[in-house]
């Protein structure tokens, strides 16, 4: 059984959480274990689980020289996902010369032996070494204090760590302006903002920027409404490989509407580079609007 895992340092946690063992005799089909570890609030992370299915697309659409790359990736969660056996099960729609495109279903098997589907995917891969030198943005990073003057999740209110675990597997910095949420004083301004890297000391890559553009607190904390904010569909734009070190990270909202907002998320490298940016649309948190009770990724 071959497995596929990002990178190279396989003892990484992140690693073992997206990995991917081909299923022998069933063609595009691998098998993974959802760990537990990267659960928060009532599933398995969402951009855990867009990193493990786009690690089945890597395997699938870079065989043979292929595209290994994420350049964009559209997910629809369906189901919170728990943790235990799943499996992920991919298409090549397309191959071309630069780009080609795939699509993946995430799935598990609930206690009466049904398949559930957790997310459906469709992605478009290719080699990101082919856009370096290529770059003209007027984009800019981010202001914010240097990673140890911000603050850490360890600081955070205890009822949020207990519905956290991934917590501990990240190095997440917050901005100081961003945390008035925990003292019960937030902005209003929907946007939270931080340093991150992996606790471990795993580089990022860009399936890890998969995950990045999902782990912040929710923007709705800052909005004044505490709770968890079900994804119902998240877009990531792969934009360039990131270089060893910090990623700065900002989640932002200016919308919301019939219980329902924007997330934008940008991922910045330490070298000043926009590597990755994403929206999703997701549910305000239970109690808090109408859609309070859609399901999602558990996010």
């Amino acid at each position: 059984m071959s497995t596929a895992t990002a990178g190279t340092e396989q003892a990484s946690e992140f690693d073992r959480g997206i990995a991917v063992a081909a299923r022998p005799g069933a063609a595009s089909v691998y098998d993974a274990e959802l760990d537990g570890g990267w659960r928060i609030g009532g599933g398995i992370n969402g951009g855990l689980l867009l990193a493990l299915v786009g690690n089945a697309l890597r395997a699938e659409l870079g065989r043979d020289g292929g595209h290994a790359d994420p350049f964009s990736i559209s997910a629809y969660y369906l189901s919170a996902a728990r943790s235990g056996p799943a499996e992920v099960r991919t298409e090549t729609v397309r191959r071309g010369r630069s780009v080609s495109t795939g699509a993946a279903t995430l799935l598990q098997t609930a206690e009466d032996g049904t398949a559930v589907e957790r997310l459906r995917a469709l992605a478009s891969y290719g080699d990101l070494a082919a856009a370096e030198g290529d770059v003209r943005t007027s984009a800019t990073p981010p202001e914010m204090p240097p990673p140890d003057q911000c603050i850490g999740t360890e600081h955070a209110p205890p009822a949020f760590l207990s519905q956290a675990d991934l917590l501990r597997r990240l190095d997440l910095r917050l901005d100081p302006a961003c945390v008035g949420w925990a003292l019960g004083e937030p902005s209003g301004n929907g946007r939270i903002q931080g340093w991150l890297r992996l606790a471990d000391g795993r580089q990022p890559d860009p399936l890890m920027l998969l995950l990045a553009v999902d782990v912040l607190p929710p923007v709705t904390f800052d909005l004044g409404l505490p709770g968890w904010t079900p994804t119902l569909e998240l877009t990531a734009h792969v934009r360039a490989r990131p270089v060893p070190g910090w990623l700065r990270v900002t989640h932002s909202t200016r919308n919301l509407a019939g219980g329902f907002l924007e997330e934008d998320a940008e991922v910045w490298d330490e070298s000043g580079r926009l590597v990755a940016q994403s929206r999703q649309l997701a549910a305000v948190p239970r109690g808090a609007g109408s859609a309070g009770a859609a399901e999602g990724s558990g996010r």
